[in-house]
């Protein structure tokens, strides 16, 4: 945390107020990634809109992003046995409570163009390639399901290793590759896009950390929070973008999606997928 805060400081022009910001942010990053505007403010002994200009001189839009930034870093510094230990009390109500923080943040945060930016990136594709791995990979079986159901096609691949490499040396300029990634970062999924980038397919991440590696070899990006209880991130908020993609992509589509809608349940039908459940 140190080193990225340091780092973000070394190429702006802070004065004595806010480098003590920056100090806060560095020597106390579980303070900073919880802490409010004022709260901030008060521990660092500067007003309010010194830590505003302190979080646009650093890159971001305001403190709400830094912070969201900052809490993810922090977040994701911790072992699963850390993160255990993070939390007390009523877990199931905890991990609630969490979820709904963390879509309030969304909601102040998330850049909704880059939302639609995704969905018109899958909709214009030839097929679109969907990653994620373990815990991390249920907004993407969602995203593909989804947009299979809209007929779209979408592969949600499952399988790493040379099963993952032969999919990603298929992709071209007429395909898209959407990666969903919070918490730690895979190698393979990593450079499963940057090799998708070079041959000029759409790439597009969801990820809970704006200074990700996967940001520089994405054409569009959406920042999710990702705090959870107990030990593992919330995939609640990325879920929510996922479904915000659909949407968009179903208005995208139009009467033709409403057609393969149809086609698609009809075909359920046909094949006795499902029983009586009213």
């Amino acid at each position: 945390m140190q080193e990225w805060v340091s780092a973000r400081a070394a190429d702006a022009t802070l004065g004595p107020a806010a480098s003590r910001v920056v100090d806060i942010l560095a020597t106390q990053p579980r303070l900073a990634s919880y802490a409010s505007t004022a709260e901030l403010a008060e521990r660092a002994s500067v007003n309010v809109a010194t830590v505003v200009r302190t979080a646009r001189a650093l890159g971001f839009e305001g403190w709400p992003h830094l912070r969201l930034e900052l809490r993810n870093r922090y977040l994701t510094s911790l072992s699963a046995r850390q993160l255990l230990a993070e939390e007390a009390g009523d877990l199931p109500l905890a991990a609630i409570r969490r979820d709904l923080e963390n879509l309030e943040t969304l909601a102040h945060t998330v850049d909704t163009g880059a939302i639609r930016a995704v969905a018109r990136a899958i909709d214009r594709a030839r097929r679109t390639v969907v990653l994620g791995s373990g815990t991390f990979a249920a907004p993407g079986v969602q995203l593909a399901h989804g947009s299979t159901s809209m007929g779209r096609d979408v592969l949600m691949e499952r399988h790493f290793g040379t099963h993952l490499a032969n999919t990603v040396a298929r992709l071209g300029e007429d395909d898209c590759l959407v990666a969903v990634n919070l918490w730690w970062l895979p190698t393979q999924v990593l450079e499963a896009v940057r090799i998708a980038h070079e041959a000029g397919t759409t790439t597009c991440v969801v990820t809970d950390l704006r200074t990700s590696p996967l940001v520089a070899v994405a054409d569009h990006v959406v920042v999710v929070p990702s705090e959870g209880v107990s030990s593992f991130p919330s995939v609640t908020a990325a879920m929510a973008v996922v479904h915000g993609i659909l949407a968009e992509l179903a208005q995208l589509g139009g009467d033709a999606t409403r057609r393969a809608m149809e086609r698609t349940e009809t075909t359920w039908s046909r094949m006795g997928l499902f029983g009586e459940s009213r």
